[in-house]
C-alpha cells in the first residue's frame, strides 16, 4: 500500500496544490465540493451530496461482506491572508488553508483510488466523508452533516481522520489512547459599569478595572478549583472597551475560550466561570452578561482502534514512526462524530523543520513529502481496521 501510494504522490499533490490556491471558507466550500466530485467520477467511485450543503459521502462496497469504516477529512479553509512563499500560494485574498485541509482532502481521494482498485478484494465497506465547515466552531459541520442523514443508508463501525502536524516530521504519526483534542468553548462577556470624568472616580464604576479583577480571578479557576492532575485552559484573546484617555469606560467586552479534556472538568470551569466573572462584577458594583457557547466536544480516541492504527504505522513506516505524543487543547468537529461512533484521530507528520510555522499561521507550509506517506496509512488503517472487525 505504502508503494501504491508513492506512485500517486504527484496527482494527490497536484490536486493539494489546485485546492491551496483557491481556498474556500467554512459553508463556502462549492467549488471544491465540485472538484472533489470530479475526482470520484474519474475513479468511477459512488457518491452522494447535500450533506452540510457542500459535504460529500463517498461508498467503495467491497466484493466481500464485511463491517463498515468510515474515512473523514474536512475541506475547508481559513480567513487569512497566506504570507507563505510558494508557487501556489493562495489566489484568494483573506483565505488560505492555513489547518491543512487541502491536504486531508486530496490525501482522502489518494486513499479512495487506491482502495477502489482493489475493491474486489476488501471484505466490508469504506466510507469517504468530506465534511465541510470544520473551521466553523461552536457550530461545525459534522452535526449537520449527521442530521442530514450522512450515515442513514450506510452507518460505520468504527470511524478514522488525520490531521497534518507541524509538531512531527514527515514519516511519524501521533497516535493517542483517550483524549487526544480538546473541548474548545468559547465566551462574550459584557462588564457594565457607569462611565464618568478621569478625574473624578468616585463618582463612576470603572468597567476596566471591574475587567482587570475578572480577568485575575477566572485564572484561579484553574489554579484553585480545577484537579491539578486534570488539563484546563482559560484564556482571554480579546478586550474592547473605552472612549479616550480621560474617559472612564462605562462598559468592556472580554472574548475568549475554556479548553479542557475531560467532560467534569469541562462542566466545573463553566460552572465556576459563570460564578466567578458574575460575582466580581457585582462585588464591585457592576453587572455583566455572559454568552457562553459549547464547542467541539474533547475529541476522545477508542483504545482498541488507536491500537491497531499504531500497529499499522509501525508496520508501514517502521518501528519508531509512532512515538509518544502529548495531546492538544485545540479543538476538533471530528469529536462529534466519535460522540456517536468508535474511532480514531491520529496526527500525521509534516513538519518543514526550522522555518515551520504553526496552523492557523499566515505563513503555515507542509512538507508535501507527507501527502504519499498519508495517503498510504491511511489506506492500509482502514483495511487493517476492516480485518478487526471481521474478525
Amino acid at each position: 500500500m505504502k508503494q501504491q501510494a508513492e506512485e500517486l504522490f504527484e496527482e494527490i499533490r497536484a490536486f493539494r496544490r489546485d485546492l491551496h490556491e483557491h481556498p474556500e471558507l467554512s459553508g463556502e466550500e462549492m467549488e471544491t465540493s465540485k472538484k472533489i466530485q470530479v475526482k470520484l467520477d474519474e475513479y468511477g467511485i459512488h457518491y452522494f451530496t447535500g450533506y452540510a450543503k457542500t459535504g460529500v459521502l463517498a461508498v467503495i462496497e467491497g466484493g466481500k461482506p464485511g463491517k463498515t469504516v468510515g474515512l473523514r477529512a474536512d475541506i475547508d479553509a481559513l480567513p487569512i491572508t497566506e504570507k507563505a512563499n510558494v508557487p501556489f500560494k493562495s489566489k484568494v485574498d483573506g483565505k488560505m488553508h492555513a489547518c491543512g485541509h487541502d491536504a486531508h482532502t486530496a490525501m482522502l481521494l489518494g486513499v479512495g483510488k487506491l482502495l477502489q482498485q482493489q475493491k474486489d478484494k476488501i471484505a466490508g465497506t469504506v466510507l469517504l466523508i468530506f465534511q465541510p465547515a470544520e473551521e466553523n466552531a461552536p457550530t461545525g459541520g459534522a452535526d449537520q452533516m449527521m442530521a442530514d442523514g450522512v450515515f442513514e443508508r450506510y452507518q460505520p463501525d468504527v470511524i478514522l481522520a488525520q490531521h497534518v502536524w507541524p509538531g512531527l516530521p514527515a514519516g511519524q504519526v501521533g497516535v493517542i489512547d483517550g483524549a487526544i483534542m480538546g473541548n474548545s468553548d468559547r465566551f462574550h462577556v459584557t462588564i457594565h459599569g457607569a462611565g464618568g470624568h478621569a478625574s473624578m472616580p468616585h463618582q463612576t464604576i470603572d468597567a476596566i478595572v471591574i475587567a482587570n479583577q475578572v480577568m485575575s480571578a477566572i485564572q484561579t479557576i484553574i489554579s484553585r478549583n480545577a484537579n491539578p492532575m486534570d488539563s484546563g485552559v482559560i484564556t482571554i484573546g480579546k478586550i474592547s472597551g473605552g472612549y479616550r484617555y480621560n474617559v472612564v469606560a462605562d462598559s468592556v467586552v472580554l472574548e475568549g475560550t475554556i479548553r479542557s479534556l475531560s467532560d467534569e472538568t469541562k462542566k466545573l470551569l463553566k460552572k465556576r466561570f459563570h460564578e466567578v466573572v458574575k460575582g466580581t462584577t457585582e462585588m464591585m458594583g457592576g453587572s455583566c452578561e455572559i454568552d457562553y457557547s459549547d464547542g467541539y466536544p474533547a475529541t476522545v480516541n477508542t483504545k482498541r482502534w488507536a491500537e491497531v492504527v499504531r500497529d499499522s504505522a509501525k508496520r508501514q513506516l517502521g518501528t519508531e514512526s509512532a512515538p509518544e505524543v502529548i495531546g492538544s487543547m485545540a479543538g476538533e468537529d471530528f469529536g462529534r462524530f466519535l460522540k456517536k461512533y468508535e474511532g480514531v484521530y491520529y496526527w500525521l507528520g509534516t513538519s518543514v523543520g526550522e522555518t515551520q510555522k504553526p496552523l492557523h499561521d499566515p505563513g503555515f507550509m507542509i512538507d508535501e513529502q507527507a501527502l504519499s506517506i498519508g495517503t498510504g496509512l491511511m489506506a492500509q488503517a482502514a483495511l487493517d481496521v476492516l480485518a478487526e472487525l471481521n474478525n
